[in-house]
């Protein structure tokens, strides 16, 4: 039952070894290897290589298949190799010879690659509108607390004034910049692959340019050999993007996880969102977000990961590539849990107010104070001299206001050209 099977049997132990889960990660696949076939199918009914009426009956036979899929009944037994041997083997069961007519001008390695390419572009675009989900609720906490301060920290140590604004709009202006990444990727997985075969092209007169409308992507790979070697670039192209947004979700982790703390006492959670000790009644842990914070370090490993498979490897298909599916089938599952739990999470953060009357936030205002100096006319180097002499002795008192213009700033957060810029992002 294996697509390449010649009468003579493999061992055993190479096969248990050269399949490995690849049908259970195949399962994913199946509903985008059924699209491929279907633009398939017509595209070789269109040239003549098939009947109008073999093309019905595989068209009818692969809806079945589809259905199925949806329903959750489609499985890979260990009898085939892969999703394209199942799929080629219910079609030939259901139709004929039709069935064994499919795979005419196609290759697995080109089969794989719609596949891919379809299953990237899908998970792509799921993960843009949560990004954008994300950022909206971001950008609601920061309008609603722009005017809460709070400590800003260079060092861990005590720095100048921010607010809960600023925190959660920076975070949303950051998921800009990792929209921008998923965009890429996004033009990139965006090609068709299918009539390269097997990475050489085919001598029967394909249609490529009618599969490619016919599966919805935006432009075709045109060169064959090209199209072979965006087998693991596409993949680690993705995942550079993916470990953008788990970057900004881990660090935005951390800090909550640290905000929480008594130490600094910022925020708090409700209980329904924390976790307790077995011997420590009082405690209230972040468990989600130090989970965000773990999963999302894990799949910013994930492009040298898929980097290390890749970058040796000569032009034309390599089995090593088969690999690459056990790294980035799983990575994308748990970025997307990661921005679920997080939307999920962020409307129950509790911002405390009045955390900057605490005496040893006073310091947070000496550039402030500086800055006053200056505009009165003092040199900047004298103002500052002056500053730290009146903080060593003791006697430096805080205005504990502040008067930020300039755009970005604490008192002028730009929040609606932040919302314009993610709108052009996307």
């Amino acid at each position: 039952m294996k697509l390449w099977e010649k009468g003579i049997p493999t061992d055993k132990q190479i096969d248990l070894f050269t399949v490995g889960n690849d049908r259970e990660l195949d399962l994913i696949l199946a509903k985008h290897d059924v699209t491929g076939n279907i633009a398939q199918a017509k595209m070789l009914a269109k040239i003549g290589l098939i009947t109008n009426q073999e093309c019905e009956d595989l068209l009818g036979a692969l809806a079945e298949i589809q259905e199925d899929i949806k329903a959750g009944n489609f499985t890979i037994e260990d009898s085939f190799e892969d999703v394209h041997s199942k799929v080629e083997y219910l079609l030939t069961q259901k139709v004929g010879d039709a069935g064994k007519k499919i795979h005419t001008a196609r290759s697995r390695n080109d089969q794989v690659l719609v596949d891919m390419n379809l299953y990237l572009k899908e998970e792509v675009l799921q993960l843009k509108q949560q990004v954008k989900s994300l950022f909206d609720l971001l950008m609601a906490s920061a309008e609603k607390y722009q005017n809460v301060l709070l400590p800003g920290y260079t060092h861990l140590q005590i720095a100048m004034p921010s607010s809960f604004g600023m925190w959660f709009s920076a975070y949303a202006e950051s998921l800009i910049d990792d929209m921008s990444m998923l965009n890429a990727a996004l033009k990139v997985v965006d090609q068709n692959p299918l009539g390269s075969a097997a990475g050489y092209g085919s001598s029967f007169p394909i249609d490529r340019t009618f599969t490619t409308q016919e599966m919805g992507f935006s432009t075709l790979k045109y060169n064959s050999v090209a199209a072979q070697m965006s087998r693991g670039k596409s993949e680690k192209t993705v995942a550079f993007a993916m470990a953008n947004v788990a970057g900004t979700l881990s660090k935005f982790a951390y800090d909550v996880c640290l905000y929480m703390s008594q130490n600094f006492d910022f925020i708090g959670l409700p209980a329904n969102l924390t976790t307790g000790s077995s011997i420590m009644p009082h405690k209230k842990n972040p468990d989600v977000f130090e989970l965000i914070r773990g999963k999302c370090n894990k799949i910013q490993a994930l492009p040298y990961e898929l980097t290390l498979i890749t970058n040796n490897l000569p032009s034309g298909y390599h089995r090593d590539l088969q690999l690459l599916k056990e790294g980035v089938f799983p990575a994308i599952q748990n970025l997307k849990a990661c921005l679920d739990i997080a939307i999920f999470s962020i409307p129950d953060i509790k911002v405390k107010e009045n955390i900057l009357e605490d005496k040893k936030y006073d310091y947070l205002f000496t550039v402030d104070t500086l800055n006053e100096m200056v505009t009165a006319g003092i040199p900047f180097r004298d103002a500052y001299k002056e500053v730290a002499l009146q903080i060593e002795a003791g006697n430096y008192k805080s205005p504990k206001a502040t008067k930020h213009s300039h755009e970005g700033s604490i008192n002028n957060l730009c929040l609606n050209e932040i919302k314009e810029k993610m709108e052009q992002a996307l």
